[in-house]
């Protein structure tokens, strides 16, 4: 008897011609194989590897640790003036890779009468500043920060002083914090190691003395401040960062913190007695600002990967070489003033010598418990000096010694005499 309603329960509900495709389960399985086919197609292209990055040019061999004495007035000038103990130290001079001079003068321990080598390690003081500041520039080439950031994204407790910091105030020096030498009790603070976190704190303690970017004054506490950044952006310690993304991969086994245990020549400073050891850095309170030790041919190494975009992006190098110092920074010394770069500065220092010569210079220099340094590069003729001293008081033959061995490697008219 047939059922009363209006769907009958005897056939299925829909039905489908075997002419139409044939059976449903065969469409659904085809179906099926292409949804996987898809896929496949579509992970093989979100995860098959890119292109493979092409393999970092090959460091340049490092020229033979020998004597060099390519520069034959330099050589007498030295020959005299290391004899007679005007300069004691090292210096070397380079064209591209090519070292025109390498020799060094004196003693790495006067007591002990050992004479400096060729790969004896100094102090660096101040020169240790550019290292500081490569590490901020390569983590802002990185994304990690950008030296756009206020100082309080990465310094907490942060006084409501610094909000107006930003990173590249400290790394132009244009910050206004107190640096250490201007604070009071500064002779305590000379010979009392630190931690970062208590450098910090105390510059915390401290009002600015000029509101940031109006000014330049140079600043050892706003580098130290950096340390403290680099630190957190990184997640390691300073040198540790250092050693890893520069030294190492540079092959500078020379290059280091001076931990008391670096194997760094005695410094000297000329006292009522004569040279005087000066065996007490403290460089904890300088960790940033200028507590590195190297030689002249890692020093020389170096320069080579900064100058030739090995460790910085163009735009970044550019910024660190860049001008930074407001537009109302005054002359210096009756003479044009320097451009305030990051860790570096530029300037024209064969000025200051007679005979005089124009060519605009990168440069730092560095002194510190018994050193005095000064690393100097003329960009378009591709010539870097390093001159290496450890006597403090040898300031103005470090820098006459620069300048000659410069001119001399520029086929201009060999200095005498300093004019400032």
């Amino acid at each position: 008897m047939p059922s009363s309603g209006w769907i009958s329960t005897s056939r299925p509900l829909f039905h489908v011609p075997r002419q139409s495709g044939g059976h449903p389960r065969l469409a659904l399985a085809f179906i099926a194989v292409l949804f996987v086919l898809a896929a496949g197609l579509i992970a093989w292209a979100v995860l098959r590897p890119g292109p493979t990055p092409p393999e970092p040019e090959p460091l340049p061999p490092r020229p033979p640790l020998v004597v060099v004495e390519s520069l034959p007035r330099l050589t007498e000038q030295l020959d005299r003036w290391g004899g007679s103990g005007q300069f004691t130290g090292g210096v070397l001079v380079a064209r591209g890779d090519e070292v025109l001079f390498r020799q060094v003068y004196g003693y790495a321990n006067r007591s002990l009468m050992k004479p400096l080598a060729l790969n004896s390690r100094f102090r660096l003081a101040s020169v240790s500043k550019q290292f500081t500041a490569a590490a901020i520039l390569r983590l802002q080439d990185e994304g990690v920060l950008s030296v756009e950031d206020p100082l309080c994204k990465w310094i907490q407790p942060c006084p409501p002083a610094w909000a107006p910091i930003r990173l590249g105030h400290l790394l132009g020096h244009s910050s206004g914090v107190p640096d250490l030498m201007a604070r009071p009790a500064w002779g305590i603070r000379r010979v009392t190691p630190a931690t970062v976190e208590e450098l910090t704190a105390q510059s915390a303690l401290y009002g600015l003395q000029f509101p940031p970017g109006t000014k330049v004054r140079y600043n050892n506490a706003g580098y130290n401040l950096l340390g403290a950044v680099i630190e957190k952006a990184s997640g390691r310690p300073l040198h540790t960062y250092l050693r890893e993304a520069f030294f190492k991969p540079l092959g500078m086994a020379d290059t280091g913190y001076d931990d008391d245990a670096s194997d760094v020549v005695m410094g000297y400073a000329n006292l009522a007695g004569g040279p005087t050891e000066q065996p007490d850095a403290n460089l904890s309170i300088i960790f940033a600002a200028g507590a590195l030790y190297s030689t002249l041919d890692d020093l020389l190494v170096w320069q080579r990967a900064l100058q030739g975009s090995r460790l910085l992006s163009p735009d970044s190098y550019a910024m660190m070489i860049a001008d930074h110092a407001p537009d109302t920074t005054p002359s210096e010394r009756g003479r044009p003033r320097r451009d305030w770069g990051y860790g570096l500065f530029s300037n024209s220092l064969g000025r200051r010598v007679s005979p005089d010569f124009p060519d605009r210079q990168i440069y730092h220099t560095g002194s510190w418990s018994g050193f005095r340094n000064m690393v100097t590069y003329q960009p378009d003729a591709d010539v870097t000096v390093i001159v290496l001293s450890n006597n403090y008081h040898q300031r103005d033959a470090v820098f006459l010694v620069s300048q000659q061995g410069m001119a001399e490697a520029l086929g201009r008219p060999f200095p005498t005499a300093l004019t400032r």
